[in-house]
């Protein structure tokens, strides 16, 4: 296997366990505020899912529409698995000397069902949406402009994902609709801040890669012209 490939299966699984994490502990709450300018009031489970943005992006660049097109699929498949192993586990019934009871257990996990389905679907819809803007960039700066369609597709698609999943948690039940606003506001402006911090590291990674990978070309049947 040669290095373009072993680099792929590490993306995707960074990709993978980025979105079943977020998923897994998304029911934790907590509050920050940087250099006392703004108060966030977010869920933890939106700390590791902008690496998926930043994942396919990296994939998108190196690999084409075609591959970030699959991890996403693969990380549909692999969060539907989870969702029904703690479906399962949620069913049987615990031992008296177990550490985690049920209530505990139901308590941390029940709402996987419907915290997946509303995140499975606003996660499609943001991811492809993402992929495209991407490429779509790519084309148009002819691979030129890498901060452009790295920070344009990945705002765009995380102001569809945050409202999708906001919407569908309210809708199910799971949050109250009068946070819909408020969490809005600060899931988007917190994904602005880390996807524009991110633009560095997409850099940082080019450059490394730079003579060990060949970068996509940004139209099929042409060779990149550089970033």
């Amino acid at each position: 296997m040669n290095f373009k490939s072993r680099f792929y299966i590490i993306l995707a699984g960074i990709f993978i366990a980025s979105l079943v994490s977020s998923n897994l502990i998304f029911q934790k709450f907590f509050t920050w505020t940087p250099f006392g300018l703004y108060t966030f009031e977010i869920s933890v489970g939106i700390l590791p899912y902008p690496i998926t943005f930043l994942v396919t992006d990296l994939i998108s660049e190196f690999y084409g529409r075609k591959k970030a097109d699959q991890v996403v699929i693969a990380g549909l498949v692999s969060s539907l698995f989870v969702m029904g192993i703690i479906f399962v586990a949620d069913l049987v019934n615990s031992t008296s000397w177990s550490p985690v009871q049920n209530e505990t257990f139901h308590t941390v996990f029940g709402l996987y069902g419907p915290a997946v389905f509303a995140s499975m679907t606003a996660y499609l819809t943001a991811q492809f949406i993402d992929i495209r803007i991407f490429h779509f960039w790519k084309r148009i700066t002819k691979g030129k402009a890498l901060w452009l369609r790295n920070n344009g597709s990945t705002i765009i698609s995380q102001l569809v994902d945050t409202a999708a999943v906001l919407f569908l948690l309210c809708v199910t039940g799971v949050i109250e609709w009068s946070r819909f606003t408020s969490l809005l506001e600060n899931g988007f402006l917190f994904k602005v801040i880390i996807a524009i911090l991110d633009t560095p590291i997409i850099y940082g990674v080019v450059y490394l890669l730079k003579g060990k990978m060949e970068i996509a070309p940004y139209q099929e049947g042409l060779a990149y012209e550089g970033s």
